[in-house]
């Protein structure tokens, strides 16, 4: 089945893709893709809280043909939603990042590219065109920091986002029973798994072992077992403001801090900082298991920074109507990282094309249906009445 329209057909939504990738992948691998941490109850929180988001749509509006065109630090974007970035991607589906980028080059939004990905910035560069967001893992070594940023810099990628949320690793229990182990070691679970899966065993025999390959000429012998022994003694956990400051010091494009749930910390990233957006974010609750939902932060923090600065967001979108969701209650972007994966985990190299037709049809079906014609009619729909609050 290589047609789009007719795989539309049979898989019309994310979480159709959803199901048919767990399928397709080894449980290890499913795992670390779909789960969150200790009892996933911030993972679900994340889900319900959107949910309660509704609408009172208001007719006779004529005819509207959404426009889901929008802008962000000056760039135009012809969809208002992007790829989030995550990490050990290539663990889920050989070559993801690729095929994310090309789907993002093609349709124009952003795809972000985590450092802790399995491509690097030039090869994912060299596909993504000027579509291209770059994530950092603050590394300690500032040395080292400026060759990752040189790097991004020079493989095409315009706008930074750190990541601020992971100051300790989280305990992502599922993950740990399904048998995932840094570096990832061939072992018979791991085989009868690949047995069961052939279609992501055939398509990582072809790629090989997925590998940090961004940070393989800072380790000493570039292997996945020195690599992962690096990634835990170099980054995170000591990032502060004045880290910060020196980022913003060395980075001369748009700066976003992702993961701000607490206004002091937006305001202070926007005011002392001097960043230029703040990422709403909880880490798709994979990080603390008694944090809030994200859309539930987004119109505090909204409040506190006004126009300040841009803000984004992520943490459980899955539908084109969580993507209007976000904007209503605050974003001026939005982002998704499980869907764009799991996508791509039902339909290799054409499931970034899939993903992205399904969010651009269902947003343009639930703005007609609500009657708003593009995203900024979305970010007034409180203020002009569409919001059912009892």
């Amino acid at each position: 089945m290589s047609n789009l329209a007719e795989r539309l057909k049979h898989y019309p939504a994310v979480v159709d893709l959803q199901k048919r990738a767990k399928k397709r992948l080894p449980r290890v691998a499913w795992e670390y893709l779909d789960m969150g941490t200790d009892n996933d109850r911030t993972l679900d929180l994340n889900r319900d809280a959107l949910d309660r988001i509704k609408f009172l749509p208001k007719f006779m509006l004529g005819n509207i043909q959404p426009d889901l065109s929008t802008s962000v630090f000056g760039r135009e974007y012809k969809l208002p939603f992007g790829v989030a970035p995550v990490g050990l991607t290539g663990l889920m589906w050989p070559r993801v990042e690729l095929i994310l980028a090309q789907s993002a080059a093609k349709y124009q939004y952003p795809y972000t590219l985590s450092m802790v990905a399995t491509q690097t910035p030039e090869a994912v560069g060299a596909v993504v065109g000027d579509m291209g967001w770059f994530q950092l893992y603050p590394p300690r070594n500032p040395l080292m920091r400026s060759d990752v940023l040189r790097r991004a810099k020079e493989s095409g990628f315009h706008t930074l986002v750190v990541t601020a949320d992971i100051p300790a690793p989280s305990g992502r229990q599922r993950s740990v029973r399904a048998g995932l182990t840094m570096p990832p070691k061939i072992t018979p679970r791991f085989v009868w798994q690949g047995m069961i899966n052939p279609a992501w065993t055939i398509a990582t025999l072809r790629e090989g072992l997925p590998s940090l390959r961004t940070l393989e000429k800072y380790s000493a012998d570039g292997s996945m077992k020195e690599i992962s022994n690096f990634v835990a003694q170099e980054l995170g956990g000591t990032l502060d403001w004045d880290y910060l400051k020196e980022v913003r010091d060395i980075w001369d494009g748009p700066l976003v801090i992702k993961g701000i749930m607490h206004p002091d910390d937006a305001a202070k990233c926007v005011d002392e900082v001097g960043a230029d957006g703040v990422q709403v974010s909880n880490h798709g609750g994979r990080q603390l298991d008694g944090a809030p939902a994200a859309i539930d932060m987004l119109p505090i923090i909204k409040e506190r920074i006004g126009d300040r600065a841009t803000i984004t967001f992520d943490s459980g979108v899955r539908t084109g109507l969580d993507v209007i969701r976000a904007y209503a209650m605050g974003a001026d972007f939005v982002f998704a990282g499980r869907a764009f994966i799991s996508a791509v985990g039902a339909f290799g190299d054409e499931g970034g094309d899939h993903v992205t037709e399904i969010l651009k049809s269902e947003m343009k079906n639930d703005m007609a249906n609500i009657g708003v014609g593009s995203i900024e009619e979305i970010k007034t729909m409180r203020e002009n009445g569409f919001f059912f609050e009892p």
